[in-house]
């Protein structure tokens, strides 16, 4: 069989890739929830009760390329007309399932692999994370072209992801992270947001081109 068998549409959109693809972002959601549980009961106790919105950063994530895929498999066995608000919240949870999934799988892989540049040992479970945040980030780039967010989805992900920003690390709800990362904070901080950028650069790219798809094909029918 061929690689680009790997990425082809055939293959990514057919119906047992979804279920799996699906059913694993969901348990990982799940884990995720469970692994920033600590964090979330102890913001909750300490700081106003809505910081706790901006803690589970990757379950988050997760979560909405999970409806993101259950949106495609809804498309797999039936594609009905839907109202303009139901399209409007659909494009908003892909831009958000792109642009946050290839955010913080590539952070949480930075980090990791940071922290034992440091000294931090890595166990299996940061392997784990490590292979799993590294899926985030791909399957993100890998689905974008079934996506049909548009500008408008982007602004709003993009209030979401810089707000996002401001209260980890201006209030201080950021992932725990090994005392060994701590002196270097500032650098981090520069990287998430310079991450966040990227990441809305690469949706606003994917409306542009597929914007520029549009055009070219109207031409060839005309």
């Amino acid at each position: 069989m061929s690689l680009s068998v790997l990425w082809s549409k055939q293959f990514l959109l057919s119906k047992k890739m979804l279920w799996l693809l699906f059913i694993c972002n969901l348990l990982g959601t799940i884990y995720g929830y469970e692994w920033y549980w600590g964090q979330m009961v102890d913001t909750i106790a300490d700081d106003p009760i809505w910081y706790v919105y901006f803690v589970p950063d990757s379950p988050t994530a997760s979560l909405f390329f999970t409806i993101a895929v259950g949106y495609l498999l809804l498309d797999a066995y039936s594609k009905r007309p839907v109202s303009k608000i139901a399209q409007a919240f659909r494009a908003f949870v892909e831009a958000f399932a792109l642009i946050t999934s290839f955010k913080y799988g590539i952070w949480a892989v930075t980090m990791i692999w940071w922290g034992a540049l440091q000294g931090v040992p890595v166990e299996w479970d940061g392997w784990m994370l490590t292979m799993s945040h590294l899926a985030m980030a791909v399957e993100a780039l890998l689905f974008v072209r079934w996506f049909s967010f548009r500008i408008p989805a982007i602004v709003l992900v993009a209030i979401w992801t810089f707000s996002n920003d401001f209260m980890d690390y201006e209030r201080g709800v950021f992932p725990r992270l090994p005392q060994e990362l701590h002196p270097y904070l500032d650098t981090i901080q520069f990287f998430t947001v310079s991450l966040s950028i990227i990441g809305i650069w690469i949706a606003a790219t994917c409306v542009f081109l597929r914007r520029k798809k549009e055009v070219e094909r109207v031409k060839v029918t005309s």
